[in-house]
């Protein structure tokens, strides 16, 4: 089992910037993918990014693209989310996931497609 931790969440102002980081610890071998969703209250949760751990390859929801980087540390097994020109429809819980399934179709940032679970950090963008 893999063991997710989010941090770096916070109350910024529209136009600001943050930093997510995930680190991974536990049976992080065989890791395929990592990802980051989010669910504002009332919402489903959605895709925001995903990243191949092999490659690097990442792919972005149409809603952040331009704006939000993902990358990764393979030497300290953590995922960075990089928030640039916040605004105050990104407020939500954003949640890190990781997969060992190698068939996950990580373009479209499905779900059911990721294994392990973070506790989730909040993000706050004010107008």
């Amino acid at each position: 089992q893999v063991q997710l931790v989010e941090s770096g969440g916070g109350l910024v102002q529209d136009g600001g910037s943050l930093r997510l980081s995930c680190a991974a610890s536990g049976r992080t071998f065989g890791t395929y993918a990592m990802g980051w969703f989010r669910q504002a209250p009332g919402k489903e949760r959605e895709f925001v990014a995903t990243i191949r751990w092999s490659s690097g390859t990442t792919y972005y929801a149409d809603s952040v693209k331009g704006r939000f980087t993902v990358s990764r540390d393979n030497a300290k097994n953590t995922v960075y989310l990089q928030m640039n020109s916040l605004k105050p429809e990104d407020t939500a819980v954003y949640y890190c996931a990781a997969t060992k399934r190698v068939l996950a179709i990580l373009s479209m940032g499905k779900i059911t497609d990721f294994d392990s679970w973070g506790q989730g950090t909040q993000v706050t963008v004010s107008s």
